[in-house]
């Protein structure tokens, strides 16, 4: 297929932030055509834990954090982990990592955070009244547990950022622990628990409905592997794979982890790396699971979605190429069972995906330096369903020239060079 074809709004990349853009943009009475190299939602939209973690608005990289690097490093699966073959070609973007876990750098990672994250909350509510996506929506609260006291109060500082953010949340000991999560080990005997936790029940479930909500309403919804972005006059041209051009008035690049080649292209080579992500997920019925449980000394989640219990979480980062290494899926399980001894291991399916990842833990989310035809929206790391919304009311008023909600300048592609 070679013919030429213009467009109004192309959106690449049909997972969660995408789709969301695709839905705001629409909503704004543009012409929305959607490129998606594989399947709707078939990256890390498909194994999300499902949390919409608004509150999570402190930064990976922080004061002191490069100390303990060292330590995980060494330990293969380890809460962040590198594979030795990929540790030198990932050299700048722990370079940036370690740029941005300064005193003044962390202080304004936490405000960009605080930001787009009171955004998120709004935008996703907006989201939730739509009829049709209403039922993915679970108000199930949110359990962060510690293994002891002394980890329980280095957290305070953290707790302290969210409650001056505006997030509500109690400290409790173990009778409420176990009031709400009964079968936890005895050794969770300090926790945060926050009521207002939602779960989204089936991520993938979603951004394919937000999909085929948008295609009902008129969208175009394509499959094909976009190759080269290139900008002519006020518009932009995009050839394809099957070697077919598009012309293009505004063009959203949410491509997720793919996104990094396209934007060099245009001028913009940014520090994005790849997160690889794992979990598995258990039938149902292996543990009556009534709400969102956060590890936090062991960096995993535990999580109750509608077709089963998804335990992931651990960063392992090691590009696109690398074969996956499913011993972190089940060192992940592993725990998950000392710490829920009642919880029964078999049946589960376990998966690996790709999440697209700034060395600062912001999103870029702006205009390219090619063109202001050309707009990026990738880079969420872990965040990427918590900010969907967010994003995609953002990239619709930039296409639109309106003021923003939030500065966007924190999250601009420029800010690494």
């Amino acid at each position: 297929m070679s013919a030429d074809k213009n467009a109004d709004v192309v959106v690449i990349g049909a997972g969660i932030v995408g789709v969301m853009a695709a839905l705001y943009l629409q909503a704004d009475g543009r012409n929305v055509l959607l490129i998606e190299r594989d399947e709707v939602a078939s990256g890390a939209s498909a194994g999300n834990a499902g949390i919409l973690a608004f509150p999570e608005i402190i930064p990976i990289p922080s004061p002191g954090v490069m100390l303990k690097a060292p330590k995980w490093l060494l330990d293969p699966l380890g809460p962040l982990s590198i594979p030795p073959a990929y540790a030198l070609k990932i050299t700048p973007w722990l370079w940036h990592f370690w740029r941005a876990s300064s005193r003044a750098a962390f202080a304004r990672g936490i405000a960009a955070q605080t930001d787009m994250m009171g955004l998120a909350a709004t935008e996703m509510q907006h989201v939730r009244g739509i009829a049709e996506l209403a039922s993915f929506f679970d108000t199930t609260g949110t359990l962060d547990l510690y293994d002891s006291e002394k980890s329980f109060n280095a957290a305070a500082p953290d707790w302290l950022e969210k409650e001056k953010a505006g997030f509500q949340f109690t400290s409790v000991g173990r009778t409420d622990i176990e009031r709400l999560q009964p079968g936890l080990a005895p050794q969770f005997r300090h926790a945060m628990y926050s009521p207002d936790g939602v779960q989204v029940n089936d991520p993938q479930g979603l951004a394919r409905a937000v999909a085929d909500l948008v295609v009902a309403r008129g969208a175009t919804l394509r499959k094909g592997r976009v190759m080269d972005i290139a900008p002519t006059g006020d518009m932009a041209v995009l050839t394809l794979a099957d070697g077919a051009t598009i012309t293009a008035t505004t063009v959203v690049l949410a491509g997720g982890a793919w996104s990094k080649t396209l934007a060099a292209r245009l001028g913009d080579p940014l520090p994005l790396e790849t997160e690889r992500g794992y979990n598995t997920t258990l039938p149902a019925e292996s543990f009556p699971l009534r709400r969102q449980l956060y590890f936090n000394d062991h960096a995993f989640v535990v999580t109750p979605l509608s077709n089963g219990i998804r335990v992931g979480g651990a960063v392992e980062l090691g590009g696109l190429e690398l074969p996956p290494s499913y011993r972190r899926s089940q060192a992940l399980l592993a725990k998950a069972a000392r710490f829920l001894p009642e919880m029964k291991t078999e049946g589960g399916r376990e998966w690996m995906g790709f999440r697209p990842s700034m060395p600062d833990c912001l999103p870029v989310i702006g205009r390219s330096s090619a063109s202001p035809a050309v707009l990026y929206a990738f880079g969420h790391g872990h965040l990427g369903l918590t900010q969907s919304a967010a994003t995609g009311r953002l990239v619709c008023d930039l296409a639109a020239g309106r003021p923003q909600n939030v500065a966007l300048a924190p999250f601009h592609p420029g800010r690494f060079r």
